[in-house]
């Protein structure tokens, strides 16, 4: 396994988010988180990620807890994730080939990446092969802010890759694409997954796709786990337990 998570509690205000959440991720794995809106699934990644500080819990990079890592080692480790959001955080008015050459940012002199016409010439090399491995070499000179919601996010995929993570933290990746799109990017982070060993950990809110795509499924009620199975296991009793939260929500609008 790559990615190593044990008891994860967070709490905002003091109301509790995530009450001991473990799972790990594998190289060569999809891992899709499940639940219902509020039920913790994006604060866990967000976690894992170090946006959010957990309250409690181990995270470990092969076996190494992150937090047994000072400065620059903690740095290192935590450049080997990379994590991609709902709203794509792409320059539009650059190119794909820029912004994906953005990923390469920790790992050049500072005075060459100041601009993207200094980032060297074997980064922008690399750039361009990480947009053909996600079928965009012909839109590398392209602006972003041209490319369909799809595109932009197979872009931030390309990114993550010139980052050279080995774990990818997708948080509602494809919430936002239409359903011919999203299908494209999910086929394409279980491509990476199984073919080039990433290790990819996405919160999904279309139970379908998760099916579909992903080698295991977590489900989260509440801030705690529900199951964490292979996903050909995840039955329509799982589903409705994770989701009756939302579906009260919207019985008690309709009746009022």
């Amino acid at each position: 396994m790559v990615l190593s998570v044990h008891g994860l509690h967070k709490s905002f205000a003091g109301r509790t988010v995530l009450t001991g959440v473990d799972f790990t991720v594998s190289a060569g794995e999809v891992v899709a988180f499940l639940g219902a809106n509020g039920s913790g699934k994006s604060t866990t990644l967000r976690c894992v990620m170090g946006i959010t500080p957990p309250d409690a819990g181990s995270i470990s990079i092969d076996g190494t807890p992150l937090d047994s890592l000072h400065s620059g080692d903690l740095q290192r480790a935590r450049r080997r994730m990379a994590m991609i959001f709902q709203k794509i955080h792409l320059v539009p008015r650059r190119t794909a080939l820029d912004n994906v050459c953005a990923g390469a940012l920790a790992r050049i002199p500072t005075v060459r990446s100041l601009t993207p016409l200094l980032f060297p010439a074997e980064v922008q090399q690399e750039a361009l092969d990480c947009l053909d491995r996600v079928g965009l070499a012909d839109r590398a000179f392209d602006r972003v802010g041209r490319l369909s919601g799809g595109q932009q996010q197979r872009v931030a995929v390309a990114r993550a890759l010139c980052q050279r993570a080995d774990v990818v933290l997708a948080d509602e990746p494809v919430s936002a694409l239409d359903p011919h799109a999203a299908e494209h990017v999910m086929a394409l982070l279980r491509e990476l997954a199984h073919t080039e060993g990433l290790a990819v950990a996405a919160v999904l809110h279309q139970p379908d796709l998760a099916l579909r795509y992903a080698d295991r499924s977590i489900g989260l009620l509440q801030g705690s786990m529900t199951f964490d199975l292979p996903s050909t296991e995840v039955t329509a009793k799982h589903l409705d337990t994770l989701y009756a939260p939302d579906r009260g929500v919207s019985d008690r609008n309709f009746a009022a």
